[in-house]
This record gives C-alpha cells, structure tokens and sequence, in this order.
C-alpha cells in the first residue's frame, strides 16, 4: 500500500520533472508523463515509503542513512529539490483523497515504528571533520559567489571581504565579533583592514584555536577571542557584526541580543547581522536538521530582525537575501566531505554518521535553490541621520 500511496503522490504533485524509480525489481516513471527522467531512485527497502509517508524529511534521511535507498543518474539534493520546489507537503494536505491514503499509511505505521532502530547518536564532533569540507579559515557560514568559477577559499573570502566594505571597516575601527567561530572574519578584518577587536564564542575549542591562529599571524596585540556569550558583552565599538549565529538563539533572546548590541555599538557604529532565515509567514523547522544537526535552532524572519532593530532604535541602512549564494557553498562542502571522509575515524564517525552527514549537506544545497528559506545580511546603525553610500558596496 506504502509504495502505491507514494507513487500517487509524486504522479499527482510532481509538475515539472519525470522521476524513474526501482523497487522490487520493478522500474515505473512518476511524476510528469512521457518526459526523460531526471534521475533514478533505487529503493534498497520498501520500508522507505512508509517512513517518506510517515515522516516527511525525516523519514527520508533516516531511510538514507539506514541505506534503504540511494539515487542513480542524478544526485540526492536534486531529488529533494524537486520535492521542494513541487511543495509535496503543501499540495497533499489540500488534496484530501490524497491526503487520507496518507494517513491511512501513518496510522497502519504507529506500532510499526516503535520497532525500528531509533537512535539520535550523540557524537562530540571534533575538528577533523570541519576540516574535512570547510576551507582553511573552517568558516562555517554562507560564502559569496563572483563567479562560477570560484573556489570555497574564494567564496569565503569574497564574502569577508563584502561584509568588511559594508561595514566601511577601517584602520583604528574597534570590531566585535559576536559568534565569531575559530575568529577567520576577526582575522580578515585585522589583516586586510587594520581593525582592532574582540571575537566572542561559546566554544571552548573554537576559542582555543582561534587565539592559537591569531598568534601564529602575529596579530595577538591587536585582536582576541574570549569565551563567553553575548549577554556579557561590555566595551563600546565602533563596528559590530554576527555571522551565523542569531539562528541558534531562542527567540526568547531575541530581544536582549539586540539590546546588548545597541549598548554596545558606538553613536556613529554599524552593525550586521548575517543568519539563516525564513522568507515566509510561518517558520517550518526541518525535523531531520532538528533532531540530528541543530537540534533548538531556528529560521529568524525579517520581520523579527525589523522590529527588534527598531525596538532598540537602530536605523536599517540595508538588507540583503544571499540564499541563492548557499548553493554553490554546499555543493563545495558536499564534494570535499565525499572526497575527504575517509581520512575521519571510523570509530568516531560510522557508516550511519557518514550518511546523516551527506544527506544533511544534500539538503543545504537542495534548500538554498528550492525552499522558502533566506540568508540575510541586515545592516543597520546608530545615528539615523548619518551619510550613506550611494552603492550597496
């Protein structure tokens, strides 16, 4: 019944791309009629489509990481793109024929699942494999596309470099840098335009590391790392920046990050925040990302970052949506994780991790071409009457 509800599924709701997919040796074409196929879906195990059903997303990375199916000619973010850009979930709750085979199969399912293996592992990820798909400064955020040629390092600098010329960054500019990771955009800012500053983390290890790279580029007298949170910021600065850090918050912090950052922000100061966001009315957390990946986080909408700014009289100087930028970012960080994920140790990292892990990077670059999520760089200052260029940078 499972396999006959997901074939309705996708031959209803699928508009713009034909599907071919293999089960029980078995082949059919979903999806649009007559069309050339955009990729295979293998099904190693028919327990797949009562999980897909089931759970939604969830469902299906768990179904990868348990090996119950792969995709043939194709990739497995481009299958989740178009399930995505299709909106499946969306069009099944109002197609109620539809949606009642769906709970029929979600129902038959519920002493089933208590059956199967149903562990979140809890890993203490180290450092081998960030550096197994990240670029040397291990900046772990959205980069910036000039080209299509562009490398990861480039991506990465372009997008420092763009932050650093939005914030008019200059020499004796005292920077914060609040969730600055190992420190790489504190360390970009320093070299490149002679700032002085403070990074702060709640990371031990990332606090630890970076000051060990600070030191080895001979600019521990002019920046620094310090392990604590944003709501023991103190000092005045003139420039203030967040990259990649607002989402982790509760919106219950919401408002005192804000509060901390304009007490903190000099009169004539710019500040940015940098964060994955959600570009629509209702903010859906993924729960494959919440229960395996980041597990509290959330999407901040901009109308949140709007009336927080203005709550704490900051003027918004300029906003800018650079999601479309994720996509070449995670394609970079998919082919170095599949490149490098032999050298992790397979005591530490399994074959189940190495395949939550992929998939969690498949769906990073499925998400930033075909969801309604954003990654936004809000600008904001002080002094509403100050001078503003003519040009975003």
């Amino acid at each position: 019944m499972s396999r006959e509800v997901f074939l309705r599924v996708l031959n209803r709701h699928v508009n713009d791309a034909t599907l071919r997919l293999i089960s029980g040796g078995e082949t059919v074409l979903a999806g649009v009629p007559g069309g050339t196929p955009a990729l295979t879906l293998r099904v190693h195990n028919d327990r797949f489509f009562a999980r897909v059903l089931s759970r939604g997303n969830l469902g299906m990375g768990e179904s990868f990481m348990d090996g119950d199916f792969d995709v043939e000619d194709g990739e497995v973010h481009e299958l989740l793109a178009i399930l995505l850009r299709n909106r499946i979930d969306r069009k099944v709750k109002g197609d109620p024929f539809t949606a009642l085979q769906v709970l029929k199969v979600q129902a038959s399912n519920l002493v089933s699942n208590l059956q199967w293996r149903f562990v979140q592992h809890h890993y203490d990820l180290g450092d081998e494999l960030f550096e197994s798909f990240l670029d040397d400064t291990m900046t772990y955020s959205c980069g910036y596309q000039a080209s299509p040629e562009d490398s990861l390092e480039q991506l990465q600098q372009n997008k420092l470099h763009r932050i650093c010329r939005k914030l008019e960054m200059k020499q004796g500019d005292h920077v914060l840098d609040i969730g600055c990771g190992f420190g790489g955009l504190l360390i970009h800012a320093a070299r490149h335009y002679g700032v002085t500053g403070v990074g702060i983390t709640n990371s031990r290890r990332h606090c630890e590391r970076g000051n060990e790279n600070i030191a080895r580029q001979g600019l521990a007298g002019r920046i620094r790392l310090e392990l604590r949170d944003h709501a023991s910021i103190s000092g005045r600065f003139d420039k203030i920046v967040s990259v990649g850090m607002m989402e982790h918050l509760p919106r219950k912090e919401y408002e005192r990050y804000f509060a901390n950052i304009s007490r903190s922000l000099a009169p004539h100061g710019i500040g940015l925040v940098h964060a994955v966001g959600a570009n629509a009315h209702t903010n859906e957390h993924d729960p494959f990302i919440q229960k395996y990946i980041f597990p509290g986080s959330g999407q901040v909408k901009l109308s949140e970052f709007a009336i927080h700014l203005e709550r704490q009289g900051l003027a918004i100087r300029d906003v800018e949506n650079i999601v479309r930028h994720y996509h070449p970012t995670a394609r970079h960080w998919l082919t170095r994780f599949r490149r490098n994920q032999h050298t992790l140790d397979p005591k530490r990292y399994d074959k189940v991790f190495m395949r939550m892990w992929e998939y969690y990077l498949h769906c990073c670059v499925a998400a930033a071409i075909a969801s309604d999520s954003a990654v936004y760089q809000v600008l904001f200052m002080k002094d509403y009457a100050a001078p503003m260029p003519w040009h975003r940078v």
